[in-house]
């Protein structure tokens, strides 16, 4: 019979290597100890000790820890798609965020991560037809992190959202995959249309701090919106554009301008 250790490494490298990196910052750091052996080392798989850091953030005098913790825990249980997506965003992060060293930090520290993983939650009540309670987690997130997402918006994996101060994505926005973005991003509408009023975000798209999608518009794969800039109409695939409003200003400059993060235009204004 194999080590434990050995075992949970060939079962879940991921959450072996985090409780690693945990148990070193224990020994590096004993007053941060009670933290991490609660949020972490505490717990036997990845999606338990994430239902308990998203429930700690997300209780207020309204709604304790363990209500939280104990939705958190049946959702991932009945739809582990969730933790899935989790895990890609986790990677994505990991990959793209200079800032980020260690795969427990986004779990413990990042409130861009931590703030799309409760946003899941949120969108998984939502299908589920628990409205109220969907809405309750929207008003937490935005009151936590400072990220209002609609719990009715779709949002697909492998996302970082950097900073993450002043988010807005709308309800009938539609974000892909492997997308990143930065602070202060709003994929907005523009009316009180009952229909799609929020943009369509493709796969591999860099979004710039500061820009504002708006309207029913489409922003194709793989393409770059610059810091600042106010989208209004569609942005072919692998393109970049610029300004307020925005337009074309050149090519992409790579095929994955979500994972590159080269938010420089490179002399094409």
């Amino acid at each position: 019979m194999g080590h434990p250790k050995s075992k949970l490494t060939e079962i879940d490298p991921v959450w072996a290597k985090i409780r690693e990196e945990a148990t070193q910052a224990v020994a590096d750091e004993p007053l941060i100890g009670a933290m991490l052996h609660a949020g972490l080392l505490h717990h036997d798989t990845y999606d338990d000790a994430l239902a308990y850091r998203i429930s700690m953030k997300l209780a207020s005098g309204e709604m304790s820890e363990q209500t939280l913790r104990d939705i958190a825990n049946h959702a991932y249980r009945t739809e582990p798609d969730l933790v899935a997506a989790a895990r890609a965003d986790l990677a994505a992060v990991f990959e793209r965020d200079p800032a980020c060293h260690r795969l427990m930090q986004p779990l413990l520290y990042f409130k861009g991560y931590q703030a799309v993983q409760a946003y899941r939650l949120g969108n998984w009540l939502w299908t589920e037809g628990r409205r109220d309670l969907s809405y309750f987690i929207q008003m937490r997130i935005s009151e936590v992190f400072g990220v209002d997402i609609h719990p009715a918006a779709t949002i697909g994996r492998g996302i970082m959202i950097d900073h993450a101060h002043s988010i807005v994505i709308g309800e009938t926005a539609r974000v892909g995959n492997n997308v990143s973005m930065l602070h202060s991003v709003t994929l907005g509408g523009t009316g009180k249309e009952d229909d799609i009023r929020h943009p369509l975000i493709g796969d591999g798209v860099l979004i710039g701090a500061g820009a504002k999608v708006l309207g029913n518009i489409e922003v194709g794969h793989c393409s770059r919106i610059a810091a600042g800039s106010v989208v209004l109409q569609d942005v072919p695939t692998m393109k970049t554009v610029a300004g307020v409003p925005a337009k074309i200003v050149g090519e992409a400059g790579c095929s994955q301008p979500s994972i590159l993060m080269d938010q420089l235009l490179n002399g094409q204004i």
